[in-house]
């Protein structure tokens, strides 16, 4: 069993950042890869970033990846979401998850449905 919790969501301005925390306990050596999604009120979950556990790979959503940094320390089992250039569009509660899966993450580390825990989520309101 592997428990994530965040932290560091917040009201920012646009053109703010912020950075998310993802600390994961437990069986932490299960842990293939972590990812960040992100829920809008009314909206499906959306897939933000993710990167493996040994911190070799990672993958971005396309309205992410010029803005947004993820990345890891494996001493404190941590994920980090690095967000620069904040805009109102990013709103959302980000969530963290894990999973222990890596070939189906190699086939689409975007898909909701291979990760198999996540934390309660961080509300992040970007202000116009």
């Amino acid at each position: 069993q592997v428990q994530l919790v965040e932290s560091g969501g917040g009201l920012v301005q646009a053109g703010g950042s912020l950075r998310l925390s993802c600390v994961a306990s437990g069986r932490t050596s299960w842990i293939y890869a972590m990812g960040w999604f992100r829920q809008a009120p009314g909206k499906e979950r959306e897939f933000v970033a993710s990167i493996t556990w040994s911190g070799g790979s990672s993958y971005y959503a396309d309205s992410t990846k010029a803005r947004f940094t993820i990345s890891r320390d494996y001493a404190k089992n941590t994920v980090y979401l690095q967000m620069n250039s904040l805009i109102p569009a990013d709103t959302a509660v980000y969530i963290c998850a894990k999973t222990t899966n890596g070939s189906a993450w190699y086939r689409d580390a975007s898909a909701v449905v291979i990760y198999d825990s996540w934390g309660q989520g961080t509300q992040v309101t970007v202000s116009s």
